[in-house]
């Protein structure tokens, strides 16, 4: 049996936000700040409803990297 997904309660709070919003992000900002709080609380590859948040933060490492003129670890 597989365990239920631990920011799966986050994802689907985002979601509901997004649809009362017409999907303005700026209006879902703390529902998404609760989400990328509880994906830094597990570790990678724990929850799949973080994938896209741990894809973002890899993204968002490789930008500061680079803009201090340190090149991106290989990959």
């Amino acid at each position: 049996m597989s365990q239920k997904d631990p920011c799966q309660k986050q994802a689907c709070e985002i979601q509901k936000c997004l649809q009362a919003n017409n999907y303005v992000e700026s209006k879902c900002a703390a529902v998404l700040q609760e989400m990328r709080k509880c994906c830094a609380r597990y570790p990678k590859g724990r929850s799949i409803c973080c994938s896209g948040f741990e894809r973002e933060e890899r993204e968002r490492e490789k930008l500061k990297t680079t803009s201090e003129g340190i090149p991106p670890p290989p990959q």
